[in-house]
């Protein structure tokens, strides 16, 4: 299967919007879910102890989000439904696969007090939404930056025929 670049730089621009969306809202999610665990924090004190942990991990939490983007905008064409619920399908197909990662996070030292996150519900849950709203943000974008062939104008066959010639069935009739 060839990769069309221009569908996977839409797809990444997406995934990157989609992902900042996720960080900006992550202030009001700890405090509806009652859990203080924040994505970009985690990915920049994975880099960093230092005080650069917020911007590092921003730029690697939008990173990580256009790679999955332009991933996503590959297979997107072939999902059936709607932008919006293949994306969040895909968001949360995603976060099921690597939930099991936090057992490895919760081993690590962070340099704060990093909140357990395997075996917590209210992680689990609050984590579900964050890929689920990050993947229906996605799966719409993209829509709309690749709209799928069906979404085209069709060509008028009387325009596409204007050469002053006549069209095609015209020759085909005549057996010209």
């Amino acid at each position: 299967m060839a990769l069309d670049r221009a569908q996977t730089l839409r797809g990444a621009l997406a995934g990157a919007v989609a992902a900042g969306v996720w960080a900006a809202q992550q202030p009001v999610d700890k405090r509806v879910f009652g859990f203080d665990y924040d994505d970009t924090e985690l990915l920049g004190k994975l880099v960093t102890r230092g005080a650069a942990w917020m911007p590092v991990g921003a730029a690697l939490h939008v990173a990580n989000g256009a790679a999955f983007g332009a991933l996503y905008a590959n297979v997107a064409p072939s999902l059936p439904g709607p932008g919006a619920v293949r994306g969040a399908a895909a968001g949360l197909a995603e976060h099921l696969a690597t939930w099991p990662g936090t057992l490895v996070i919760d081993r690590l030292s962070l340099g704060r007090d990093f909140p357990k996150l395997w075996g917590d519900p209210r992680a689990f849950a609050q984590a579900t939404w964050r890929h689920v709203l990050f993947g229906a943000l996605l799966g719409e974008l993209e829509r709309r930056l690749n709209p799928p062939e069906s979404d085209l104008e069709p060509i008028d066959a009387a325009a596409a025929a204007s050469n002053g010639h006549g069209s095609v069935e015209h020759l085909v009739a005549t057996g010209l």
